[in-house]
C-alpha cells in the first residue's frame, strides 16, 4: 500500500510540474517546475524500475495540461465465454488481449478495429464498451505514466487468424478454465480483469463497468 502511495504521489507531482511548465508566468517558475518534473521522474524510476533518464525524456516531450494516457484492449468472445489472446513479442511473448495505445485521430472503437487488425489478422466491428477502468486501482505492475483502459467487444467480420505478427507471436482461444494457467502479460491485462469481463460473454445488457 505505501508503495502505491508513493507512485501516486510521484505521478501527481510529474502532472504538477508538467501543468506548471506549461502555465509558467516567469523563467523563475519554468526552472523550478522542472525540477520538480526531474526530482519526479528519479522518484518514478526507483518505485518501477525504469531508467530515470528515460522516464525524464518522455515527460519533456509531454506539453499542456497533464491527462491520463489510453489503452484500448479488443475484446472477442465465442463458445459463450472463451476469448482470444495473442502472445505479445515486447513482454517475452506472455499472453494478452489485443490492443495498445490509443492514436490521435482515432475513436476509441477505431483503434479497436484497427489493433486486432494488426495484432490477430481478424476483420471486426466494434460492438460495445465493456469497461473503463483506472490501471492504477487493478493489479498491474508499477508504470510512470497514469493510465485509462478501454476493453471493447468486437465482433468478427472477416479476415483470417494470424500465426504472428510484427507485435504478436500468436494467436489462440482459451476457456476460462484455462487463463488461470496462462503466463499473462500482466502490464497490459490481468487475470481479475479477465473474469469481471467473462459475464459480457452472456449478457448483452450487462451495463459496462467503471471505476
Amino acid at each position: 500500500m505505501q508503495h502505491d502511495r508513493l507512485l501516486a504521489v510521484a505521478q501527481r507531482l510529474q502532472a504538477i510540474a508538467q501543468a506548471g511548465i506549461a502555465y509558467k508566468n516567469t523563467d523563475y517558475d519554468l526552472e523550478r517546475y522542472e525540477e520538480v518534473r526531474g526530482l519526479s521522474a528519479e522518484l518514478l524510476a526507483a518505485l518501477t524500475g525504469a531508467p530515470s533518464g528515460t522516464i525524464e525524456r518522455a515527460f519533456a516531450f509531454e506539453s499542456g495540461y497533464p491527462t491520463p494516457k489510453m489503452d484500448v484492449r479488443v475484446v472477442l468472445f465465442r463458445d459463450g465465454g472463451e476469448v482470444l489472446l495473442v502472445r505479445e513479442r515486447s513482454d517475452h511473448d506472455r499472453w494478452t488481449l489485443p490492443g495498445g495505445w490509443a492514436d490521435v485521430g482515432y475513436t476509441p472503437f477505431e483503434v479497436a478495429v484497427k489493433e486486432a487488425r494488426e495484432e490477430t489478422g481478424l476483420v471486426v466491428r466494434p460492438v460495445r464498451l465493456l469497461a473503463l477502468l483506472d490501471k492504477q486501482r487493478h493489479p498491474h505492475p508499477p508504470q510512470p505514466w497514469y493510465v485509462y483502459k478501454a476493453f471493447v467487444q468486437c465482433e468478427i467480420e472477416g479476415g483470417e487468424l494470424s500465426a504472428g505478427t510484427m507485435e504478436t507471436s500468436g494467436a489462440r482461444w482459451f476457456a476460462p478454465g484455462q487463463w488461470a494457467a496462462l503466463e499473462l502479460s500482466v502490464d497490459r491485462v490481468t487475470l481479475s480483469e479477465l473474469q469481471a469481463l467473462l459475464p459480457f460473454a452472456t449478457d448483452p445488457s450487462r451495463p459496462a463497468l467503471c471505476d
